[in-house]
């Protein structure tokens, strides 16, 4: 995601809802990348990766302070995105979880 965010910055100049857009197929990847065992955590380091991203993405002006004020300003403003995105790897997650149960339970 900082990677995505800083191509969103170079090449769209920071356009947040460009960044969303392109949040929604790694929340989509990570649900299905994910290890077995660790399915569950899919909803917890997808916010996490959009906070991350979003830090070059933001137009912050003024030093830390302003960065800082561009990030909260973009975690608000971009939550439908966050929300959705995190919906997204969660469901994908608990569908994975609930296949992977159902075939340890054929398996014995």
């Amino acid at each position: 995601m900082f990677l995505l965010g800083c191509l969103d910055a170079l090449l769209f100049g920071g356009a947040l809802t460009v960044y969303g857009v392109l949040f929604l197929p790694v929340c989509v990847l990570t649900g299905l990348w994910v290890r077995a065992g660790d399915v569950l955590t899919a909803p917890v380091v997808v916010p996490i990766a959009f906070a991350v991203g979003l830090v070059p993405a933001v137009d912050g002006q003024g030093g830390l302070l302003g960065r800082l004020m561009g990030l909260f300003t973009g975690l608000a403003t971009q939550a439908g995105w966050l929300y959705l995105g995190t919906l997204l790897a969660g469901v994908i997650g608990l569908v994975r979880r609930a296949q992977w149960v159902r075939a340890r339970r054929r398996r014995t």
